[in-house]
């Protein structure tokens, strides 16, 4: 481990001298148009816009100031205790010294490392990793993967240590969605734990012996298989004792018959039998279903949640109607289906679709138009009354606005779509291909405008306005105190404005 901590201290002297080194670099490229900013009044004292070329300006979202050299291949930022530069789409650092936290990305998502507090992660297009720190349980957990073939974990908790070469011999804990994982010459010999139920697997996936806290069950996959378990009983967080259904689960050349006795120990007992694809049956108080030709034909009776349902042939016709649920559906030709929480419509699938979920505190509506062509969500707080929005119409334009009213327009939106809302993509390749950008910030009144970075840029706050174009061969700035115009970097217009005395 001495190994990977000496290449973390490398990592953040490399990367701190590589910062020095571009901040120089860049900056004397752009000094000579900086010189032209000093003599700027106040409030703009330290802004200057030359376009592509070098751009310093105020945050319109935010209280900090933001740098833009090269184009989109140099920009640094910083807003309270965050800090963040980056030369897209290679490299990005951002640092929050409030939560003493950040992260470091080259070439998102092949390459990352991050840390919050002493916990670090490395991790190489999710196939090498490494990790470690200290951790909520103080166990000072360290990690190195190289997926799926090694996996090594020291604790100084030493219940926690494992080691495992796949397919030979190893041992995980609390991976892969298990507590504890256990193998030789895998698929040979398996073992698995998960809560109180542990998988002993020969030859896997086709000997199964398995039991638990009241089960016990084994199979011969996919010809024969039985497994059994007795009600049981624990104790929930509130100190109330609750039951843990039993049931009894037998399947003979799977997936065609099986039958199973569920809900044993409780007062509502249900019975499976099926026969696939000739029928399927589902019998208990709560709930009837008889399906022919599975699963195409389908009568349904839910008294639980109070409607009745015909599915003819599912899921092309599908009629369901009663207090739980309202369904009517020719697919594709159109759908409509709600109950009292949710709905879900759509007209020439997948030409239109639209869903919404009402469950307080939050109402959800989202419209879509061939998939991810056209997207509108709406989120609204039912308490406070706030909402955000989203939109996007893939390539040409996301437009986002947050419960704060805070909104952004970016034009040229290739990946925005697919994964909303990910700041390292935003962080890394947004950049690149945001053509137009346009921020509002309603609590301030401030609104700012970039066309192919800053080529041309307007800001409006309430007491100043600034435009910039063509590198800064055009600039005009007007605040309480003065007018100014600037043409070839060379005064024409400026006025100082006389202040109304009492």
């Amino acid at each position: 481990m001495d190994f990977i901590h000496n290449i973390l201290t490398i990592h953040k002297s490399v990367c701190r001298q590589s910062w020095h080194a571009w901040q120089i670099l860049l900056i004397a490229v752009a000094f000579s148009f900086s010189a032209n900013a000093q003599n700027s009044s106040t409030n703009a004292q330290n802004e200057f816009v030359a376009g592509p070329i070098f751009s310093k300006f105020p945050l319109t979202i935010g209280d900090g100031w933001r740098t833009e050299i090269a184009g989109p291949f140099f920009y640094k930022q910083r807003d309270d205790s965050e800090k963040l530069w980056a030369l897209p789409p290679f490299f990005s650092h951002e640092a929050d010294s409030a939560t003493d936290s950040g992260k470091d990305d080259f070439l998102y998502p092949i390459l990352t490392y991050e840390y919050f507090g002493t916990q670090r992660r490395w991790q190489f297009i999710q196939l090498f990793a490494t990790s470690g720190g200290d951790d909520p349980d103080n166990s000072g957990k360290h990690r190195v993967t190289i997926f799926p073939f090694y996996f090594y974990q020291h604790s100084t908790n030493s219940e926690k240590n494992y080691t495992a070469f796949f397919p030979f011999y190893g041992t995980l804990k609390d991976r892969l969605f298990r507590d504890e994982i256990h193998f030789v010459m895998f698929p040979i010999y398996g073992q698995t734990r998960k809560h109180d139920v542990t998988n002993y697997n020969y030859v896997y996936p086709f000997f199964n012996l398995r039991h638990g806290d009241g089960m016990s069950g084994w199979q011969f996959w996919p010809v024969v298989g039985a497994e059994h378990k007795v009600a049981t009983y624990r104790t929930n967080n509130w100190g109330d004792a609750e039951t843990i259904p039993g049931h009894d689960h037998y399947f003979a050349l799977w997936p065609i018959h099986f039958w199973q006795n569920n809900g044993i120990g409780t007062t509502n007992r249900e019975k499976v039998r099926a026969d696939l694809p000739l029928y399927y049956l589902d019998r208990s108080p709560m709930r009837d279903q008889t399906t022919v030709l599975w699963p195409f034909f389908s009568w349904i009776n839910d008294r639980q949640n109070k409607y009745r349902e015909w599915e003819l042939p599912y899921p092309f016709i599908v009629i369901a109607r009663g207090e739980g649920k309202t369904t009517t559906r020719f697919f594709p030709l159109f759908s409509r289906a709600h109950n009292a929480s949710k709905e879900s419509d759509f007209y020439l699938w997948p030409l239109y679709t639209f869903k919404a979920v009402h469950s307080d505190p939050l109402d959800r509506e989202r419209t879509r138009i061939l998939f991810y062509l056209f997207q509108n969500t709406m989120d609204k707080n039912t308490e406070t009354g706030k909402s955000k929005r989203r939109v996007d119409l893939w390539p040409l334009f996301v437009y986002h606005r947050d419960f704060n009213g805070d909104n952004r327009l970016q034009i040229i939106a290739p990946l925005e779509t697919f994964v909303p809302d990910n700041p390292d993509i935003e962080r890394n390749w947004s950049p690149l291909w945001s053509i137009w950008r346009s921020e509002n910030n309603p609590q301030t009144d401030s609104h700012s405008q970039s066309l192919l970075w800053n080529l041309y840029r307007h800001e409006k706050s309430p007491d100043r306005k600034e435009f910039s174009f063509l590198f800064g061969i055009f600039q005009y700035q007007s605040d309480a105190a003065q007018k100014k115009l600037r043409l070839f970097f060379i005064p024409v217009i400026n006025s100082h404005r006389q202040m109304a005395t009492k």
